[in-house]
């Protein structure tokens, strides 16, 4: 009779008696009806009258499987992310939604869908940020009801055929041509503006333009060339030819009159 009692008591023990880890809690029910949420350490319950549902409130990461989208300008590709959520309140996780994981999985892989599907391609591949954060705002409010958080969602990989790869390789290489010469039309135009400045400069002073013409014959000179050909500015010349005028009208005051070439008849 004795070793009955024993086993008995400690069926009842094993029924009664349970030990939760820090990161658990546990959802009690009495004959079916929700009584509270219990843990973490040591909770006692009442043999074939109450039960216990346990919760893990630790972050839980889930692998979205690879989802196929169609951009909004119908570019199809692969898209895949991973999702970290926990547990915030036991009590909803269990009695709001049947199975809160595989609910959570599979609201993240239609959000993750309809969101990327509003978008362009362009957009996915240079703001993944923003999109990730985007499907993480809309989960977080969908599954509140459900008491859980969604901490973070992030976009793996976007996976593109090999036609859409071409194409993109394309376009980086056409937009790379056209800030190639956009940067080479900017060169030409800064280097023309300066020019006129210097060129203003040199005007304004004529003895400027005089030195700046020593100093491109000294520049030649050193590099010990044969043959140099070099413009004669009209304002050193000038001064000889106003001298040449005054000889010539002297002369043609002591002897005969001077015609100006520019007045001479065109059958002459």
């Amino acid at each position: 009779m004795i070793p009955v009692v024993v086993i008995a008591a400690l069926v009842l023990i094993g029924a009664s008696v349970r030990i939760l880890r820090e990161y658990e809690r546990a959802v009690v029910f009495t004959l079916g009806r929700f009584q509270k949420v219990k843990g973490p350490g040591l909770v006692l319950l009442i043999p074939f009258f109450q039960e216990m549902v346990r919760v893990d409130l630790r972050i839980q990461v889930i692998e979205i499987p690879t989802q196929d989208v169609i951009s909004r300008d119908n570019v199809s590709m692969k898209v895949d992310a991973v999702l970290y959520f926990n547990v915030v309140n036991p009590e909803r996780a269990i009695i709001q939604v049947q199975s809160y994981l595989p609910a959570t999985n599979m609201l993240a892989q239609t959000t993750l869908r309809a969101v990327l599907g509003q978008h362009e391609l362009d957009e996915m591949l240079s703001e993944r940020k923003k999109l990730s954060t985007d499907v993480q705002s809309i989960l977080d409010t969908q599954t509140e009801t459900w008491g859980i958080k969604v901490s973070n969602v992030e976009i793996r990989t976007v996976e593109l055929t090999e036609n859409m790869v071409r194409a993109i390789a394309k376009q980086a290489e056409a937009e790379r041509d056209r800030r190639a010469k956009i940067i080479h039309a900017e060169a030409e135009f800064q280097a023309s503006q300066t020019l006129v400045n210097a060129a203003q400069i040199l005007g304004s002073i004529p003895a400027a333009m005089q030195l700046r013409y020593l100093q491109t014959l000294a520049e030649i000179g050193a590099e010990q060339n044969s043959t140099v050909v070099f413009p004669m500015p009209i304002d050193i010349v000038k001064p000889f030819l106003e001298l040449l005028e005054k000889t010539g009208a002297t002369r043609g005051a002591n002897g005969a009159a001077l015609v100006p070439p520019n007045e001479l008849p065109l059958n002459a």
